[in-house]
């Protein structure tokens, strides 16, 4: 009974979770002018083009992660992401006064993720 209630939950998590990173990463599709041009503040290469496929990889991972398909590349998706994108684009400590409190929040939210992120990671490999 513990095992059924310990998956149940589980699986809650990592559907929640991976829902939340797609859902998330398609409001980059709806605002890409704005995300592109946020990327080329941060000196993202091509950000053109990196910046679609990051938000595409983000959909796909959290998609993949939320129904378990592929698990393995879809949670890797997820936290290379995060572990690349958290410490580059939301640098509080770098920003400018007005923009400090949104780039903390914005990085504490992705490092909290990035850790979700790993233990699903876990997870995949340990199925």
């Amino acid at each position: 009974m513990e095992s059924d209630t310990t998956d149940s939950l589980s699986t809650l998590g990592r559907v929640l979770f991976g829902l939340g990173v797609a859902l998330q990463a398609t409001e980059d599709f709806r605002e890409m002018d704005e995300t592109i041009e946020y990327a080329d503040s941060a000196d993202v290469p091509l950000p053109e083009l990196s910046a679609p496929f990051a938000s595409g990889m983000m959909v796909v991972g959290g998609l993949g992660t939320a129904l378990w398909r592929f698990p393995r590349l879809a949670t890797g998706a997820v936290a290379t992401f995060l572990a690349v994108v958290t410490p580059t684009m939301h640098d509080f400590w770098n920003a400018e006064p007005d923009d400090k409190s949104g780039e903390r929040l914005a990085f504490f939210g992705n490092l909290a993720m990035f850790g979700a992120a790993l233990a699903f990671l876990r997870a995949a490999y340990n199925r």
